[in-house]
Parts: structure tokens; sequence; C-alpha cells
């Protein structure tokens, strides 16, 4: 065996996971194989052994799934799958039905399938350690817990308790484990397991009753009820429901999830877990899955692990950072810098507005003070670490300064040459611009290749994604250090090159300027903004606009123009463009904070916003022919297209900044798993026909080039 090395000795079998060549233990084929032979030499020892320990030799217990295998499955693969992880199940009903008392040890974290295999043992111990963690994440991958892990965790807490924890793929560390009774004891070290174990295992000798499961007490009962229960009956019924609000059909997870819980809770043991590996087996092989686990598992790795950062430059984190401009960006950048232990000069033009900037971390702590979850002490400290100033020399011995005023060119070089010079020796300065050319703003600087940008998202309290934008002259050095400040925030950075709006303004202008193209062409507004939030979007395109204020969309594009007359050419607008100018400058409707957009916003508190009834008299033309699909795919298609020409265009480098900027970044739709997986997950040459057709009828927006399609074809993922 490769996976497992098995030893019996005074009576105590140990299973030792030991995956050959990995860091981790993960259900891959060969271990499934040899989980099969060891289970088939525990039988046979069964005479000799008084109890099983369950352990391993990494540094955590168990990793789960292989998911570069699930990768590679193929539709027709889901009845292999069955039966696999039938045999998997086997084997754990065969050791827990043995007789003999079982022991998992978890010396680490145990997530997805190893938590399925910590669940063998009738006596779980861990190491107590709040930085272990115990679940089961994979609704989040686009599974579903399928080796036992929904069944038993139904069994165990009930079906309302187990939901947070199966449905919303809820984490839990080894004290929670303890308090849930999913974790029986907790020992100070690893050391101290096995003598633990052992002990357990000897009050088993001689007890009447074999050590099993509560499920295999023929007086079990589910706690809280099963759905006879008329209140969980009552509950249950509305649950689909709310659960298809939340996933709007999209993720098929969720829903076979909660069906197995309910149908598994109404039958015995070992029909249930039948039921879990048909649902398992039929959504592993689905497209959505797979796209998921490209992204959130392996994507989303690759930027933790720093492949977009340069390499060879030692990790960083600045002491001392400036921030220019306490409007809403600056503000929500000094609490991120503050609530991670990083002294934070805030400056503005008065005292007044720095007050103010400062004032959003003290609205922002006393919420959290007000529900327990940090302390008075906790968030003076943290208000302490934010400096309000209108002093500009307050930024002295800066390693970092941060401008986030206004988007102007002429603004944004006033305030670089002046806070540059206080920076400390080989301090850097960084760009809060989200449409701005770099290296156009880095001419401002004494020393551009100590500039780059640095684009937070709004709000920034709330939003994960950092956009690093390297200038033309930007070295490494910089490059490396923005990566590392932005996950010293605990946020996820992508590394883009210079363009003007780099990759994620970009590619969400064309999704809401492809939604107002469509108000032009006579497309109903509501059909327009329901299209939106059907194919996955938070919400639909016209909504974005307004909250990103229309006006803002109008300056960008006056700049723009601006821009291209300095270099004598001309800037032909687009067709939404020129409906959003239209909106601003001709009907005076600025967006959300004016209180009028694309919808009116009444003043009564609690009232709901509505569409501006006077769109469907400017715009609406009730004998134009529309196909929902074709407004879906055109949503879709145009940001995944502008992706792929960002791709070609050295814009972005890899797949991974791609898929990871769309989804955290513009809220591309999670199923797709990104604007880039979106086009490998349908098939690249589907995807091609699909943008053929679409460009034929609604123009050069969707036009892939020679130069496009090869890119795709150069940056596809193998597994």
């Amino acid at each position: 065996m490769k996976t497992i090395k098995y030893e019996l000795s005074d009576g105590i079998a140990t299973l030792t996971f030991d995956e050959e060549g990995s860091p981790v233990n993960t259900m891959c084929a060969q271990w499934q194989t040899d989980l099969t032979e060891v289970t088939a030499q525990v039988v046979k020892d069964r005479e000799s052994i008084r109890g099983i320990i369950l352990t391993s030799s990494k540094s955590t217990f168990f990793a789960g799934a292989d998911l570069k295998a699930t990768m590679r499955l193929k539709a027709s693969d889901a009845a292999g799958v069955f039966r696999e992880i039938e045999q998997t199940k086997k084997n754990f009903r065969t050791l827990e039905t043995l007789g003999r008392p079982v022991v998992s040890c978890l010396n680490g974290t145990a997530l997805g399938g190893g938590w399925e295999v910590a669940l063998v043992g009738h006596y779980r111990i861990a190491v107590d350690d709040n930085k272990i963690q115990f679940g089961l994440p994979e609704i989040t991958l686009g599974l579903i817990p399928g080796a036992s892990g929904i069944t038993k965790m139904t069994r165990l807490l009930g079906l309302m308790g187990a939901q947070p924890f199966i449905l919303e793929s809820k984490l839990f560390n080894p004290r929670e484990a303890l308090e849930l009774g999913l974790v029986q004891e907790l020992v100070p070290n690893a050391g101290a397991l096995r003598p633990a174990a052992l002990a357990w295992i000897a009050t088993h000798d001689g007890a009447a009753a074999p050590a099993h499961h509560p499920w295999d007490d023929k007086n079990y009962k589910m706690p809280g009820g099963t759905p006879a229960n008329p209140q969980i009956a009552g509950m249950l019924a509305v649950a689909p429901a709310v659960l298809k609000q939340k996933t709007r059909g999209l993720y098929p997870a969720p829903e076979y999830a909660l069906a197995a819980m309910v149908e598994g809770a109404q039958v015995d043991f070992d029909t249930a877990l039948r039921i879990e590996s048909r649902y398992l087996a039929r959504l592993i092989v689905s497209s959505v899955a797979k796209n998921m686990i490209n992204t959130f598992f392996f994507n989303m790795n690759a930027i933790k692990s720093g492949r977009s950062r340069p390499k060879d430059v030692p990790r960083y984190k600045p002491q001392k950072v400036g921030l220019l401009g306490a409007g809403m960006m600056g503000a929500g950048i000094a609490y991120a810098q503050a609530s991670r232990g990083i002294s934070t000069v805030l400056r503005d033009v008065s005292q007044d507005k720095a007050d103010t900037g400062k004032a959003y971390s003290a609205k922002l702590t006393q919420a959290r003070v007000d529900k327990g979850r940090m302390s008075p002490t906790e968030q003076d400290a943290l208000l302490a670490r934010i400096q309000a100033t209108d002093q500009v020399a307050d930024l002295a011995g800066c390693d970092l300064i941060i401008e986030a005023v206004f988007e102007r060119r002429d603004l944004k070089a006033k305030v670089t040459q002046e806070a540059e010079p206080l920076l400390a020796p080989g301090g850097f300065f960084a760009s809060n611009t989200s449409t701005l050319p770099i290296s156009g703003l880095a001419t401002a600087s004494a020393h551009p290749d100590n500039f780059i940008g640095i684009h937070f998202f709004s709000p920034v309290d709330k939003m994960k994604l950092v956009e690093i934008i390297r200038g033309k002259q930007t070295k490494d050095e910089t490059v490396t250090r923005a990566f590392d400040y932005v996950q010293a925030l605990g946020k996820i950075p992508i590394v883009v090159n210079d363009s003007r709006g780099f990759y994620t303004s970009r590619t969400f202008g064309t999704f809401v300027m492809e939604g107002a193209a469509m108000l032009g062409e006579g497309i109903p507004a509501a059909v327009i903004e329901n299209a939106g939030v059907q194919c996955g979007m938070p919400v639909g395109p016209l909504a974005v606009l307004d909250e990103t204020a229309l006006s803002l969309s109008v300056h960008v594009l006056d700049q723009t123009r601006a821009d291209y007359v300095a270099d004598n050419k001309t800037y032909i607008a687009t067709p939404g463009e020129l409906i959003v100018e239209r909106m601003v400058k001709e009907f005076n409707r600025n967006g959300r904070v004016a209180g009028a957009g694309f919808y009116d916003y009444p003043e009564e508190k609690g009232a709901n916003k509505s569409l501006w009834p006077e769109l469907k008299l400017l715009f609406e033309k009730s004998n134009l022919n529309w196909d929902i699909n074709d407004i879906k795919d055109r949503l879709l298609y145009r940001q995944a297209v502008e992706t792929a020409r960002c791709l070609s265009e050295n814009v972005l480098t890899s797949v991974h900044d791609a898929n990871i900027g769309s989804i955290f970044g513009i809220g591309f739709p999670a199923w797709t798993g990104g604007a880039m997986q979106f086009i490998y997950g349908m098939g690249i040459e589907a995807f091609e026909e699909r943008a053929a057709q679409l460009a034929a009828k609604f123009g050069s927006g969707f036009l892939l080039t020679d130069e496009v399609k090869a890119a795709i074809r150069k940056h596809q993922p193998v597994y």
C-alpha cells in the first residue's frame, strides 16, 4: 500500500494515512484501493484486535478528495464514480460495524472528505488548537459531501442543526467541535493523541456492548425529529423556495445537498448513504462543479501561493502607510489597514474631512463592539492606529503612500508631487485610480519605478479583491511589495499590466454599457435588469450604473476623449456610453447619490427604488422582437470576450487572475468559474461559434480575432 500504513501491535490496529509524494492525504484512486485492502486485512485480523486507531503522518489529518482527478471526469464517468464512492463507504461501514472501538486522532485540519474520514471513528480526539479547521466546504466548490458526510452530520446534529455545516459550508475549530459533540476529547498536542486513544479503547475491554455510532443503536432518534415531525415538515415546506431564491437555479449543489439530507432522514442509514452517493455522482461530473473547483480551489490557491508575485524578493509588510484623501475609499483603506495592525496617516485638505474619514472606522468597529465581536479596548487600539490630519508633513516616514483622490489627472499629479518626497527611504507610491493608466500618472513621480496602481473596490471593508497594476516602468520589487501589502490586509491580490481601465474596470464597463446599449435599442429596462440577475450577476447593469454614479461614467468618457485628442486621435463612444451621456447631460439623471438615475429613489425610509417611468417613453420600442437568451448571453459573453482580449493584449498574464478578478471584482457569476472558465467550461469551439452569432447580430463587441482565439487556446488549463 502506498497511502496507508498498517500496524497491529498489542491488539491495536493502527491505520496511518501517508500518501507518498504528497504534502497532504487525499482520496486519490490509490488511497481508495489501499483502503479496500487495509479494510480486508482488519477483518482478517478481527479476533486479534481490541481497538483501531486512525491517524496521519502529515501535518494535517486529511485534505479530502483528489480534485485534479475530479477535473478530468466526463459525464459518462458518473456510474463509475457511484461505484467508487459506494466502495469507500462500504469500507467505512465495515470498520464502524466490526464491533471494535475506532478512534480518530485529529492532529490537524480535516476538511471535506478529510472530515468524512474523521467521522469513521466512534470517538474523535483533536489537538486543542484554534488554527485547526474541521468541516465540509464542498458546497463552495460546487460539490456536496458524498462520503457519508451529509448522512452522518444530519444524524449527529439533526436536519436543522446540520444545515449551516452542510448548506453554508460553515467550518469549526476543535473547541467548537467539542461543544457540538462532533469531537469527544481535546488534548494539548499531537503527542497526547495516541495515549488518549489507548485510554478510551481500554474502557471497552470486556464491555457488554461493542462500540458503535449513535445511528446503529436500536433506540436512536434523530435530534429535532425527522421530516415526519410537523414542526420540521413546516420548515422544510419553504426551504426549497428560500434556497432557490439564493441560487436562482444556477447552483445545483445546495439543492442536491438539501434533497439528500431530507430524503436520507426518512430512510435507514445504509439507504441514506446510497441516496447521497447518487446525488454526488450526478453532480461531480457536471460543468458547474468543475468550473467552481477550477476557480475556487486551483485558481485561488495559485493566488494565495503567490504565483503572480515576482520571485526571489523577500516578504514585506509596511509599518506605516499614508493615505491621501479621506473620502469613501481612503476611509475604507484606513480601516482595512488599522484592523491589520498597520499604522495609518489619513490626510485630507481639512481636519474636518480627515476626522470624518476616521469616523468611518469608529462606526464599523462600534457595530462589532455592540455585537460582542470586539472589545472596547480592541476598538480603541484600532482607532489609535489612524492619525487623521490635514498636514502633509505628517506623512513623513511612511513606507507606502496611496493617493485616493478624485479621478482627475491634474489633481493626482499635484498630490503625488507634494507627498512623494516624504516617503521613508526605499518607500513606494501608489494610486488607487480605477481607470486612469498608471504609466501616465507615473510621469508626475520622481521615481516611476517605485510607482504602482493599487485599485481597491468599494466598500473596502467588504470587497476582498485588490487589483495591482504594473506601469511601464514599475520594477519587480515594487510589484512584490504591493502584492505582500495586499495579502497583509487579508485581501486577494491580482496583478495586471497597464491599460485604460486595466482589467476589472474595463471588463465591468462592457457589462454595464451592453445593458445601456440594449435600452437604447428599445428593449424594456425591466427585461434587461431581470436578465442580468437570471444569468447570475448580483444585480442588473442599469442598477449598477446608478450605484457607481452615471456622472462618474460620463466624467471617465470626457477624460478618455480628452486623452485621445492629446494623442491626435478621436475616441468613438459606444452606444451604451452615449445613452449614459444623454441620461446625465440631457435628463439630469446622475445616479443613486443624486436620487435619480435609471431608477427613482424615494426619500421615505424603507421605500424601495423603482425604474424611472420615463425610460419606457424615451427608449422602449413596443414592436421590437427580443429574445431573453440573447440578452443573457450578451451580458455574459461581452465580459468574457473582453477578458480574452485582455489576455491576448498582455493586460492579463494568467487565467487565475482573470477568473478570480472577474468573480470578486465585478461579480461575474460564480457558477461559471469566472470569465475565462466560462469559455473553457462551455468548450472553446462552442463559445467561438456563439460569439460569432452575437457579433453578426449585435456588433463588434463580440468579435474574436485570430490573436484572441490563439490566446484562449494558449492559456487553457490542463489537469
